[in-house]
């Protein structure tokens, strides 16, 4: 099952963002304002997924397997198959 929510996050990131927000605490308390997650779901959505996955399930520990895939997520995002996904 946590397969499928991955592949369903890379597919439509800002649904699964829409869902967790809506839907369960996963985001309270990783930022200090409201500002960065609207802009997170905005432009860099797989980013702020990735975020808050390394904040939630590895403590806020950047190590190489973080910062690999955080990079990882920012090409995703960037990308320019990108701006046609939801």
């Amino acid at each position: 099952m946590p397969c499928f929510i991955v592949v369903i996050a890379l597919f439509v990131p800002r649904l699964v963002i829409a869902g967790l927000w809506f839907f369960t605490t996963w985001f309270s308390g990783l930022f200090d304002s409201i500002l960065l997650p609207i802009l997170g779901f905005l432009f860099l959505p797989t980013t702020l997924l990735w975020y808050s996955v390394v904040e939630n399930v590895f403590g806020g520990e950047w190590g190489i397997l973080q910062i690999g895939l955080g990079i990882v997520a920012i090409l995703i995002d960037l990308s320019p198959a990108g701006g046609r996904r939801g």
